[in-house]
């Protein structure tokens, strides 16, 4: 039984390391046949994309030895000689394609960029971390240097590269620079291929580079892939996100672009139903069938059911064999997480819905330009389908509207997990802001009953007993005045003033006069003391003391009096 390739996304290792694969080589004919110069490939985290792109590094690649700053020996990797990694894929379906697709095996120089671990809090950090990356593919073509193909100016230019000596242009124009040198020296189209691109432009988004990041991004991939079709055999980029055109492909006419939504490439990334039986099959679990299935399926890629692949190895390489979220605990959720928490009730109540099996109809549209993300609501919903939380079916298309609308619903046990933690960690707060609002709207109508009662759940979230102290009333007292901020634009709130013949602790004047006047106090219980007790004393000093007078003097006649009585966590509300 083969071992397992947890967390290794590399294609020579996982082959040459004898661990177990699931054959998606018919990826590379996918790519062949397609017209498309330029074919960019969102799929959601954890989905095989490096693995699928370092693929065909390895099968176009006829450079594959070059790594290291030091010239080649002589005669290697010179135009024409063999020295690519055909015996990868010996075993492999490719290699039964026919000779139009195995001919081009090994026969095209390859710039490879992986942008996936790109994901800096700074724009200076991610430039930096993006100049070295370019600096190693440089370096790998090292070669250049020694072989009398560049022209002075370009010598200079590749040596300001290799030495991080660049400036900001430099960086910008590497791609299209590296691409012509090579195309130049080997007499050959050249093969691109973008790993994760959009990774630093999420960072930027979320920590404030946005711009920045976007300005370079296009650059530099307009550089390369722009207008340099006699240079270009295929350029393949993935990443989570098709970011709008014109955010970052302006101008790429020859874009081929295909979400999880389209049919090509369906069955490439992930695992299908047959694979998984397969798996299970080989390692004689396949009385697990139907948990790994309620687990771990129920994406819908183009026509395809598609499982999570990273769960299915990780449930498979465990020793208890007990289905866990595996795929949830490895996310950077952070731009979803914003989308999420600027919702309202609304979107609380949607996510219930999709908690209890339901499904959702929403519009989805597959560009998306992130600055728009937070004044949009429906592009959450965009992001959740294709970040891999949701699944679509029932496809509606409104011609009048120019949208296309499908259903969506939550994918697996594993994503409801997800969802469930959504609602615990990020909705805790509108949860709590809902409950207020119902507490002020009872107080300023009058129904001290439910205001009671709205009253005892907020503090039971809030507090815990040791939020006490020494002085419980004035904690009291100070998170009532708190939630009373919010209806200051009707209400005057007035704390710890003086009225009548003493100083009263909250008092209520409505702006308008009509409505009605509260004063309150505050009251523990003693030791042996009763609430009906508590609460009788609180009352009779708010009328030996005469605390209406000022609610009096403003035209004020419709007044309740309260005593807020509590006893540790629990609130008694008198009138």
């Amino acid at each position: 039984m083969k071992k397992l390739a947890v967390g290794e996304s590399d294609f020579k290792e996982i082959i040459s390391g004898n661990y177990y694969y699931v054959d998606k080589t018919l990826f590379i004919k996918d790519i062949i046949d397609r017209g498309d110069k330029i074919i960019l490939i969102p799929r959601p985290r954890r989905f095989g994309k490096t693995l699928n792109i370092t693929m065909l590094k390895y099968f176009y690649d006829c450079c594959p030895k070059i790594s290291s700053l030091s010239p080649p020996s002589p005669g290697i990797n010179q135009p024409g000689s063999d020295n690519t990694f055909k015996n990868l894929f010996a075993c492999l379906a490719i290699k039964d394609a026919g000779p139009e697709y195995t001919d081009k095996m090994g026969q095209y120089p390859v710039i490879f960029l992986t942008f996936k671990d790109i994901k800096e809090l700074d724009w200076e950090t991610c430039f930096f971390k993006i100049k070295q990356l370019i600096q190693k593919e440089y370096s790998r073509h090292y070669y250049l240097l020694e072989s009398k193909k560049l022209l002075p100016h370009e010598l200079d230019y590749f040596k300001r590269i290799i030495n991080l000596e660049g400036n900001k242009g430099d960086y910008e124009s590497s791609l299209e620079y590296l691409l012509i040198f090579l195309n130049r020296y080997y007499g050959k189209q050249v093969v691109i291929l973008i790993d994760e691109y959009d990774a630093p432009i999420h960072a930027g988004f979320n920590n404030g580079y946005y711009d920045e990041i976007i300005s370079f991004t296009r650059n530099f991939l307009s550089g390369g892939l722009k207008d340099t079709g006699q240079y270009l055999e295929k350029s393949v980029l993935t990443g989570i996100l098709r970011i709008a055109k014109e955010s970052v492909f302006s101008g790429l006419n020859n874009l081929g672009v295909f979400t999880l939504l389209a049919e090509e490439f369906d069955d490439k990334f992930g695992f299908t139903e047959n694979e998984v039986e397969k798996m299970l099959k080989d390692f004689n679990l396949s009385h697990m069938y139907d948990q790994v299935q309620q687990w771990y399926n129920g994406y819908t890629f183009g026509k395809e059911t598609i499982y999570n692949p990273w769960s299915i190895i990780n449930f498979l390489a465990s020793e208890s064999k007990e289905p866990q979220p595996y795929w949830v605990n490895t996310s950077d959720n952070q731009l979803v997480e914003t989308l999420l928490t600027k919702e309202g009730k609304e979107l609380k109540k949607e996510l219930e819905q999709l908690i209890q099996g339901e499904s959702v109809e929403k519009a989805i549209e597959e560009n998306i330009v992130l600055k728009d993300v937070l004044i949009r609501e429906n592009l959450l919903w965009s992001f959740l389908l294709m970040g891999g939380y949701l699944k679509q079916s029932a496809k509606r298309r409104d011609e009048a509207a120019g949208k296309v609308y499908y259903s969506l619903a939550i994918p697996n046990k594993e994503v409801r997990i997800t969802y469930t933690g959504i609602i615990d960690r990020y909705f805790t707060a509108k949860i709590e802001n809902e409950k207020l609002e119902i507490m002020l709207k009872s107080l300023v109508e009058g129904d001290v009953e439910l205001f009671e009662e709205m009253l005892q759940k907020v503090v039971t979230v809030v507090f815990s007993y040791h939020d006490f102290g020494d002085e419980p009333e004035k904690v009291y007292h100070a998170l009532v005045a708190g939630m009373l901020t919010w209806i200051t634009n009707t209400h005057e709130i007035k704390s710890n003033r003086e009225s009548g013949y003493g100083r009263y602790d909250i008092m209520i004047l409505p702006r308008d006069p009509a409505r009605i006047g509260y004063i309150i106090e505050f009251k523990k219980t003693r030791k042996n003391e009763t609430v009906e007790a508590a609460a009788a004393s609180a009352l009779k000093q708010i009328e030996d003391k005469k605390y209406e007078t000022e609610l009096l003097e403003k035209g004020i006649t419709n007044i309740k009096k309260l005593a807020i009585v509590f006893s540790g966590k629990d609130v008694f509300v008198k009138e």
